[in-house]
């Protein structure tokens, strides 16, 4: 991408917890990158793709694929070895953006598999991680990556190095990058391995101030009207932060980060109890990068508190559905309980109005500070005081934005439901009752062999896994099965010639293998919100076994989605997505009241699988119907909520029914229910891990038994 073609990065308005931080591994890319979480059009991508300009230029050993470096070349290089202070040359730094959807080959590069077999040449092809190196490496959407990328990508960053290995022939090069990543958390949440190895983490949200929207959308219109032109008039502004940028790089080994400060940080994370010691020192690179961003030499208790805010939230989840975030009020106590500790070596907090990564005296010959700022405000600030010493902006600070909404509620009487004298306790609105304690459960499956997306549920065909078979490859040869492809060869080698040891392969011999692995479902919830589940203690257990599955969902990596029915309807309260934390957040607000109409839930969750099975037919559903099996509210209710359970049994659709019923008389119904459904049924004890040991089998042995039939 041309200079001209990309958007200034000192013509962002607002985002200024995302700028600082961008900015500081711009100075230190040993902080460990940047996660941006946050909704949908908030310059996310824009920002990141921008900070690239900002990097110094790379020198380069001439010619190599793999971006040596001339004064210490790697040793293991493919293209090497290259002589010590060889010839080089200088180019910008790179910024590879990593598509969702790349294949494996493209993450680590390809290996021709056939060419080293046939002639004994490692003919590599470099991939997405030698392009990087030294560089930035951005993935857009990174919770919607796959797991064996995510794998990859994690090996890579841990050690420096990306490694290639295809059936003993092994290629390796060096993968040293800034990793940056954003996501929509309502996408669904990051596997907590890679949620860590970013250094910091930053919320942004659009602005709620009409001016600084106004502002957004003008300078946007103007950069589409003429890029160049456009470009231009930030040109200045621009070189000016460029040299900022070099100039805190070459002040960064100076500055001092002294016992004090480093006492707070261990101070701080231990009291937020946060896992490991990658924390602390991101925490200390991060306060050292802002001293010297700020054109100090010496670490102050604010960069400490900055360093907090921005490397830590991320690192204090302790289950999917906590939001990341950190107590400011706590971490203020914190520090102060610190610096009564311990000795106090660090100059002082900057003066009320200059931010941790302001220069001491407030002015500046380059960019100077303006009112962006450097994290989250102080406790009682108002919103953009404080800068963290970003580049100027040509408009107002932005307002605090507004805090996220709420998860919807489902509430609102039923019409009709309390018509003359007083309700009946089971069918009148009752507010949401919190769920109960989640407790670990046993994997529900589906039966048979899919071919879904890879994830950990059910048995399916995927790209890793065991080796069940070999078979001809239909395009590119990905995985060589090596005892097939010699048996295939084996018989022809006098025919074509052979006269030495190595063996004569021909394209037509090799083989693909087959692999079996797991793959991720769609599991989907229907839900009795209805007056007969009212009971505080019945519904809170009830929200208990769901959370827990969901939790399950989660580690498996499955879409979920959440169909409720209560009153005179059922409504999809969540649509299948791979939220999961979303799905825990609707059913935590859900209200219980109303009659029990059981056949709308099994037909509206007939018509979300219908949708979903055109959207995606290699992803197979498992049906998870939480209910006591009552169903009121029309003529011939429990007939009727029997044809709309035949119509998932006629589309083979793996389903399991949660019996919610208690007392010393049951009625059986859910059993009945789960007949009609051809799946099985379990109590809400049965559910956990301890007593589910059968419960795997008898899913299965439902579905054998009905293939047989």
């Amino acid at each position: 991408m041309s200079t001209s073609s990309r958007y200034p990065f000192t013509a962002i308005v607002g985002q200024d917890d995302l700028r600082l931080a961008l900015l500081l591994n711009a100075v230190s890319p040993a902080v460990g990158g940047v996660l941006v979480r946050g909704e949908k059009g908030t310059a996310k991508s824009t920002a990141v793709r921008a900070l690239a300009a900002l990097l110094p230029p790379v020198r380069t050993v001439e010619g190599c694929r793999f971006s040596c470096d001339p004064a210490a070349p790697d040793p293991g290089c493919p293209d090497g070895p290259h002589p010590a202070d060889g010839p080089g040359g200088e180019r910008a730094a790179r910024m590879v953006e990593l598509p969702v959807g790349a294949s494996e080959d493209r993450l680590v590069g390809a290996l021709d598999i056939e060419r080293a077999l046939a002639e004994g040449v490692k003919a590599f092809e470099p991939g997405l991680l030698a392009d990087a190196h030294r560089g930035i490496l951005y993935v857009d959407e990174v919770n919607l990556l796959h797991d064996h990328l995510i794998d990859l990508l994690l090996d890579a960053a841990a050690m420096g190095a990306s490694y290639v290995e295809r059936e003993g022939v092994s290629v390796r090069h060096a993968a040293r990058f800034l990793l940056v990543g954003t996501m929509n958390p309502e996408e669904g949440e990051l596997r907590p391995q890679l949620l860590d190895r970013f250094g910091l983490t930053v919320e942004v949200a659009a602005s709620r101030e009409p001016d600084q929207r106004v502002e957004v959308v003008r300078r946007r219109l103007a950069f589409e009207d003429d890029p160049a032109a456009f470009a231009g008039r930030w040109a200045g502004e621009e070189a000016g932060l460029r040299e900022r940028v070099a100039a805190a790089r070459t002040l960064l080994p100076q500055v001092r980060l002294g016992d004090g400060a480093l006492r707070r940080i261990a101070a701080v994370c231990a009291a937020f109890e946060v896992d490991g010691m990658r924390g602390d020192l991101v925490m200390a690179r991060t306060a050292t990068a802002l001293a010297a961003w700020a054109g100090r030499t010496e670490v102050a208790v604010a960069d400490v508190r900055q360093a907090a805010l921005l490397a830590l939230p991320h690192r204090r989840r302790r289950n999917p559905f906590d939001a990341p975030g950190l107590d400011e009020e706590k971490l203020d106590e914190v520090l102060r309980d610190a610096a009564a500790d311990g000795p106090d070596d660090e100059p002082p907090t900057p003066p009320e109005g200059q931010a941790p990564g302001e220069p001491a005296g407030g002015d500046d010959d380059g960019p100077g500070p303006d009112g962006g700022g450097g994290g989250r405000p102080d406790p009682g600030d108002g919103a953009g005081d404080g800068s963290g010493g970003l580049p100027p902006q040509r408009t107002e600070d932005s307002g605090a934005p507004a805090p996220e909404d709420a998860p919807e509620a489902l509430t609102g009487a039923e019409p009709g439901e309390s018509g003359g004298g007083t309700p009946r306790p089971a069918s009148a609105e009752q507010q949401a009752v919190a769920a109960g304690e989640p407790f670990r459960t046993k994997v529900l499956s589906v039966p048979g062999l899919g071919a879904g997306a890879a994830g950990r549920r059910s048995r399916a065909r995927t790209e890793h896994g065991r080796t069940t078979g070999a078979t001809r490859p239909e395009g590119a040869l990905t995985k060589l099965h090596l005892t097939a492809t010699v048996r295939a060869a084996a018989p022809h080698q006098r025919a074509r010639g052979r006269s030495g040891r190595g063996l004569v392969v021909r394209r037509d011999d090799l083989r693909q293998a087959t692999r079996e692995g797991r793959e991720g479902n769609l599991v989907l919830f229907v839900v009795d919100a209805s007056g007969s589940m009212a009971a505080r203690k019945r519904m809170g257990a009830v929200k208990g076994a769901v959370l827990s599955l969901l939790l399950d969902a989660y580690q498996r990596r499955d879409k979920v989605g959440l169909v409720t029915f209560r009153g005179r309807e059922a409504e999809v309260a969540l649509p299948p997505t791979s939220s999961v934390d979303a799905a825990a957040a609707r059913l935590q607000a859900l209200p219980t009241g109303g009659r029990t109409p059981l056949a709308a839930g099994l037909l509206k969750a007939h018509d979300v699988l219908r949708v979903e099975r055109l959207r995606d037919a290699t992803r197979r559903p498992l049906l998870v119907v939480v209910t006591d099996g009552r169903a009121t509210g029309s003529p011939e209710p429990v007939a009727l909520a029997a044809r709309a359970a035949q119509l998932h049994a006629a589309e083979a659709t793996a389903s399991v029914v949660v019996d919610c019923e208690t007392g010393p008389v049951r009625l059986g119904l859910a059993g009945e229910l789960a007949r009609e459904l051809r799946g099985t049924a379990v109590t809400l004890d049965e559910l956990r891990a301890e007593a589910l040991t059968g419960l795997v089998k008898d899913v299965t042995d439902h579905h054998r038994a009905r293939r047989a039939a």
